[in-house]
This record gives structure tokens, C-alpha cells and sequence, in this order.
């Protein structure tokens, strides 16, 4: 019950990899960030060792919504106010890119259906109307919704439909990226937890645990605050009402149906916030309860719950994530912080992380750079 729906799928054998000598790089954790990473340095020619304290996808990557979004943490009018119009620009483009980029990857783990980012109340329906404008008006492929579906309709006032979104089995995106990285020649050690980073023996060693960094990098902790997302999967339902991702309340409640008619809910952190900035990866009965009630809101009773599960991510103080080198540490770098996005943003910075390391840096870098959260120790 308490394990995550999609790590519940059986994992397939990972490709036969010889084990390499001395590495030229080190990857710290096994999900999306660590092993887009670990293919691009491969690829680029560099012995890659990738360390995972427990299994493929066992962190975030296999424990979140299943949501493959465009953009950032925050809505993209208050990314043009806050970074610039064109820095956010080019921060939604870049995540086109890579959303195209994991449905090239991803085959069957990935279906593109859109999403809707639904208006709770009033208030809500004109952020989202002024998010909808900004987007037009740079020119990105948007639809605004006053009439929504059945399942919807008279609950919520308006939405924003952002076509080239998508869902994702996140657990089985990442073991395949994973078998990627094993093809290209990267040796993948799970169950091998990293203590130190005095014990590793590499000219590059690249942090990407996101929210389960704790203990590793001290100043990071304090720049990347571990919170607890908490999710349910029901039994198959008869009818399909729920097409695509959705969420609201600016993302505190989050939703979306599999093909096979089960309905993935999560959210309701705030209703004890404080509390779910935590590093204790357990499903709480006060957060339960309420993604219990958000269920029922949608469906009008309360299906049979077959899973439960909790899963850590990372936040930062701007919503940005940390990508680059550790400032005051030669040879250390970061890819962390999604705010809950990192299904998307993880691939795009786990390849920007390695790129800047080929002596390829990326200009989109310059928006990440870790030294804006004073992580110099």
C-alpha cells in the first residue's frame, strides 16, 4: 500500500555493462537529472560512474504526478516579471525543447495529451487569464477554456490548456533512460550510497539528488529545502474522465487517469506546509485524509485506494533550479531544486551539467547558476 504505483512495475534488466577503470566523472543519484547526465558524458567520450543508494527511479523520479509540463515552478507572466521577457522566454523554450526530447526517449513511457491548469475560484481564473495573455503574446501555443468537460464543468471557472504537455509512467521513463546510459558505456552502481565526497576519485563529481541531498553537500541543504509531496493511486474506474494531467490551486492539487482507468491524485500539502518540509519519505494521515477528500470532490465517492506513497523533492528560494559548479568546491557540480518540476527540467539540466563539463556551456546556464544562493561555504 505504501509503495509507489509506478515503481510497482516490474524493472527490467538493465543492458550488460563492463565495469569501467578510474572514472574521469561521478553522478550522485539515480533518477532523471543523474542519468541524463551520465548519457551525455558518456556520449561525450568520458568514463561515467553513476552511484544510487537504492534502486533506478527510487527518489522523486519515481514518485511524483506523472506530469510532463512546459515552463518553470512559477506561471510565466510572473517568470517575465521577475527574470525579464526574454530570460523567460528562452527559460519555456528550452523546456519545448526537452519535452520533445523525452518523447523521443521515453516511447511508451510518455503520452502526449496535453495538460489543464484549472482555476479553483475567481481569484485563480485571473491569474490564470493574465498567464494565458503573457503566453499569446509571446507567441506560445495556449488555449483558454471558459466551458470545460462534464467531469469538470460548475466545479471550476475557467482553464488554461497547454497542448504540448504530457503524462508520463515516470518510473519506467527514467530505468529506460538508465538502459540508455548503460548502452553508452556508463557504469550504474545501485544500492551504493555516497557518504562523502571525500571517497570519490574523479575530476568531476556531479550532484543530482534534488531533494534527498541531506548530509551529502551541507550548504546545499540549506539552499535546496527538502519537501514531501504525497500521492494516491485507485482502482481502475469504468469511465474515463480525466484525459490528461490537470492541476490547481496553483498546483497544490494535481490529478490525472491512466489508460487503464485508475486515477493518480495528489497535493493537499498545504494543509500542514510546514510539516511537509521534511526528509521523512511517509505518507501522513493528515495529508491522506485530504487527498482522500479531493478524491471524493472529483468523483463524487471514494473509489478503493490501492497505493500510497510520499516522495521528497527540492525547492528553492526563487523557484529556479541550481545548475552549475559549486561555488568554493573544484570539480563539484549541481543539478537540483525542480520546485516539482522536475520531470522536464531534470532532463534539460542534467544534459546542460554536462555539456558545461565537455566545455560545451549552455547560455541558458547563466539563469541557474548556483552562486545567486550563496552556497559558497
Amino acid at each position: 500500500m505504501s509503495k509507489s504505483y509506478w515503481l510497482d512495475e516490474s524493472a527490467p534488466a538493465l543492458p550488460r555493462a563492463q565495469k569501467s577503470t578510474r572514472p574521469n566523472a561521478v553522478v550522485v543519484g539515480g533518477g532523471v537529472t543523474g542519468f541524463a547526465c551520465a548519457l551525455a558524458l558518456t556520449q561525450g567520450g568520458m568514463r561515467v560512474h553513476l552511484h544510487e543508494a537504492r534502486e533506478i527511479a527510487s527518489g522523486a523520479s519515481g514518485r511524483n504526478g506523472g506530469f510532463a509540463l512546459r515552463g518553470g515552478a512559477m506561471p510565466y507572466d510572473e517568470a517575465r516579471r521577475q527574470l525579464g521577457r526574454d530570460a523567460a522566454i528562452g527559460l519555456w523554450r528550452l523546456t519545448e525543447r526537452y519535452l520533445e526530447r523525452l518523447a523521443e526517449l521515453a516511447g511508451d513511457a510518455f503520452r502526449a495529451v496535453g495538460s489543464l491548469r484549472l482555476a479553483a475560484d475567481a481569484a485563480e481564473r485571473d491569474e490564470l487569464r493574465a498567464e494565458y495573455d503573457a503566453l499569446r503574446e509571446d507567441g506560445f501555443d495556449a488555449d483558454w477554456l471558459d466551458e470545460l468537460p462534464p467531469a469538470l464543468a460548475g466545479r471550476f471557472p475557467g482553464a488554461i490548456r497547454n497542448p504540448g504537455d504530457g503524462a508520463l509512467q515516470p518510473a519506467r521513463w527514467v530505468r529506460r533512460l538508465a538502459g540508455l546510459a548503460v548502452e553508452a558505456g556508463a557504469d550504474v552502481r545501485e544500492r551504493s550510497r555516497v557518504d562523502s565526497l571525500g571517497d570519490l576519485d574523479a575530476a568531476h563529481v556531479v550532484i543530482a539528488t534534488d531533494g534527498y541531498s541531506e548530509g551529502l553537500l551541507p550548504e546545499l541543504q540549506t539552499a535546496v529545502q527538502a519537501t514531501r509531496g504525497q500521492v494516491v493511486a485507485t482502482e481502475p474506474l469504468p469511465e474515463l474522465l480525466f484525459p490528461c494531467p490537470h492541476y490547481a490551486r496553483h498546483g497544490f492539487d494535481y490529478w490525472q487517469q491512466l489508460p487503464d482507468g485508475r486515477l493518480v491524485v495528489g497535493g493537499r500539502r498545504d494543509t500542514t506546509l510546514e510539516a511537509e518540509y521534511s526528509t521523512v519519505e511517509e505518507t501522513t494521515e493528515a495529508i491522506q485524509t485530504q487527498i482522500e477528500e479531493l478524491v471524493r470532490e472529483l468523483l463524487g465517492r471514494l473509489p478503493r485506494i490501492t497505493h500510497r506513497w510520499a516522495g521528497l523533492f527540492g525547492t528553492t528560494a526563487d523557484r529556479l533550479p541550481l545548475v552549475g559548479p559549486v561555488p568554493g568546491r573544484d570539480g563539484v557540480w549541481v543539478a537540483a531544486g525542480y520546485s516539482g518540476h522536475g520531470n522536464v527540467m531534470g532532463l534539460a539540466c542534467g544534459e546542460l551539467v554536462a555539456r558545461a563539463i565537455l566545455g560545451e556551456p549552455a547560455p541558458e546556464l547563466s539563469l541557474f547558476d548556483p552562486g545567486r544562493a550563496a552556497l559558497a561555504r
